[in-house]
């Protein structure tokens, strides 16, 4: 049986959830719409990048998180350039755990993405951050990638 809306000129509790579920439909649908929006999924890169780069991908570390690429000199983060903020703190997770240099390897699929690296070498240069920053661009040569 289906609640009417409302009893006496009251909401009922199901009118009030209604818009709490309207809500959650546009976010789940919002972050669907942003992920369908990458030309590529990170993995992607990643496995590309660690074939240039003679790496392994998805190594666990010893603290149960994982590094998306290991190679014998860095331990590599590999995100898209709205992460950038994020690939900061895991590049030097996976290098502790490591003992490795922490590096980034920045996704840049639009032209527009390019404040991000802006910001993500701006951090790094004014804490003086031990991290290599290698962006992917799309189209670009990556290092010794000729597509």
């Amino acid at each position: 049986m289906i609640l009417p809306l409302m009893r006496n000129g009251l909401k009922t509790s199901y009118d009030r959830l209604l818009p709490c579920l309207r809500l959650g439909f546009l976010l789940l649908l919002t972050g669907v719409s942003l992920e369908a929006a990458r030309q590529h999924p990170e993995s992607y890169y990643q496995d590309r990048a660690a074939v240039l780069l003679h790496g392994q991908t998805e190594i666990s570390l010893p603290n149960g998180t994982r590094c998306d690429i290991l190679t014998d000199e860095y331990a590599i983060e590999v995100d898209f350039a709205d992460k950038w903020a994020e690939a900061i703190g895991q590049s030097l997770n996976c290098a502790a755990q490591t003992g490795r240099r922490a590096a980034i390897i920045l996704i840049i699929e639009k032209p527009s993405h390019q404040k991000y690296l802006q910001r993500l070498e701006g951090v790094i240069e004014s804490h003086a951050l031990p991290i290599v920053v290698l962006p992917y661009r799309q189209g670009h040569c990556f290092p010794c990638d000729n597509p």
